[in-house]
């Protein structure tokens, strides 16, 4: 029980607590807005984790088996190629999110929303964002502009707190993990939790949306400075992967090659560092890694030694390798 509500809990909470969310918040939204959705998240995620914790399930699947923990280096280096890593696994939802911020401030006229009432506005949010992945980075600009095409601020926040944290994906795990009876505890604290932090932010704060950061004045030099260095990382980022789609579309017709197995990868953002890495290395003509199970092949002259060295260079574990 406590196993399943701590799970759950992480699940709800965490997706909106996240530090690059947080600061994206801030700056659309205002500090006020995203210290109030942390916390906010924070008591919906330990209300679903004791509701979880409490019941008894019998239609649960088999727990998975713990995920080997990376060790992470506790430097400011470290600190550094965290923080790239965290950018390079969430850049494609970064760069939606504010292509659609820029849409709906282009094409949807000031005002549109304000017909709508706060309980109504919020069920609409629910409803498109509850099914659908949303990034919670991504999805701040989103809101920022519905805020400003007149959308109630409590719905903003709504949106901003189900839709990262669910999706049919993530719902149809946890009910093949969990059970029923554990999924509609994590369905209903979302969406209960969402509406209640809401509807109180409006009453609370009824003048927040008239409060938002002005974006159209004349930007500090730091703004600027940070918006360039921004996007030089995105074009950066988007480089590395559109160099990654190519190898993988043509290591097919290459007859020689290595694969070895890799420990340490976590997350998309781990694949394409390996790959990245794996590309730049003398040698490597063609490369392609393989997050569940972790793995890497690559084509060119690189041998074997020189293989499970550019893994661990690129802070991975190499397994035993195999021909291909």
């Amino acid at each position: 029980g406590a196993a399943r509500g701590a799970t759950v809990g992480f699940l709800v909470s965490t997706p909106q607590t996240g530090v690059d969310s947080v600061l994206v918040s801030a700056s659309f939204l205002g500090w006020p807005f995203a210290i109030f959705k942390v916390l906010a998240a924070a008591v919906t995620g330990i209300v679903a984790g004791y509701l979880a914790g409490t019941i008894s399930e019998d239609d649960a699947g088999e727990p998975e088996a713990e995920a080997e923990q990376q060790v992470v280096q506790r430097t400011f280096a470290g600190m550094a190629e965290h923080s790239l890593s965290i950018l390079r696994t969430i850049w494609h939802w970064v760069a939606v999110g504010v292509l659609a911020s820029a849409a709906i401030g282009t094409w949807v006229p000031p005002g549109s929303f304000e017909g709508l009432g706060s309980v109504a506005s919020m069920l609409a949010v629910l409803a498109v964002s509850v099914p659908l992945y949303v990034c919670a980075t991504g999805s701040v600009p989103i809101a920022a502009a519905l805020v400003a095409g007149g959308l109630p601020a409590g719905s903003a926040l709504v949106f901003l707190m189900a839709g990262p944290a669910t999706n049919v994906a993530t719902i149809g795990a946890v009910y093949r993990a969990l059970g029923r009876r554990t999924l509609a505890v994590y369905l209903g604290t979302i969406i209960v939790g969402s509406m209640a932090a809401g509807l109180l932010f409006d009453s609370l704060l009824p003048t927040a949306a008239s409060a938002l950061p002005d974006h159209h004045g004349m930007a500090l030099w730091w703004q600027t400075a940070s918006a360039v260095v921004l996007t030089a990382m995105l074009a950066w980022f988007a480089l590395a992967d559109l160099r990654a789609f190519i190898s993988r579309k043509t290591s097919a017709g290459r007859p020689e090659s290595i694969e070895m197995g890799v420990a340490g990868m976590t997350c998309n953002g781990c694949r394409g560092k390996l790959e990245a890495a794996l590309l730049g290395t003398a040698g490597v003509d063609a490369a392609v890694v393989i997050l569940e199970p972790g793995s890497a092949r690559v084509w060119g002259s690189l041998d074997e030694a020189a293989f499970g060295q550019a893994v661990s260079d690129a802070g991975f574990t190499p397994l035993p390798a195999s021909g291909g």
